[in-house]
């Protein structure tokens, strides 16, 4: 049997939606370990090139050694805009989304983290209440 979305990869909630300040908005210390890498994308209502996503990582789990990664930088370009960022073998341990808020006040919705390829399967899904799907393989058409 193939390895599905949902099977070989981790979906959780990095950290909730925020309302408008202009402080950074931290993801949560996302562990690498046993996944190739891992995907963030989160909303930024207000448009502004000092508001804007970026990775860090480091090799502490409680994120004190964690710096910027080079070239991550994502700025919505509207209002209201989704913007991500994909790491893949990225060389350390742990790493965190970031939402700098510089430029604007500005509110965020939910961030969520997805770490894909997992060397083990099946993964436990961690976003509770929120994230609600179905697993189908080969499907018949008819009745949903």
């Amino acid at each position: 049997m193939s390895a599905l979305l949902l099977e070989q990869n981790d979906v959780r909630l990095s950290v909730a939606a925020a309302g408008s300040a202009g402080t950074a908005v931290n993801g949560a210390v996302t562990d690498l370990a046993g996944f190739d890498g891992a995907a963030f994308f989160v909303t930024i209502a207000t448009f502004n090139a000092g508001n804007f996503l970026k990775l860090q990582a480091g090799d502490a789990s409680d994120g004190s050694d964690m710096a910027d990664v080079a070239g991550s930088k994502v700025a919505a370009v509207a209002n209201g805009q989704v913007v991500g960022i994909e790491v893949n073998r990225l060389g350390y341990r742990y790493c965190r989304a970031v939402v700098i808020r510089a430029g604007a006040n500005t509110a965020t919705g939910d961030m969520y983290a997805i770490r894909f390829n997992a060397a083990t399967q099946p993964t436990t899904r961690q976003v509770t209440n929120t994230l609600i799907t179905s697993i189908l393989q080969s499907p018949a058409l008819g009745t949903p």
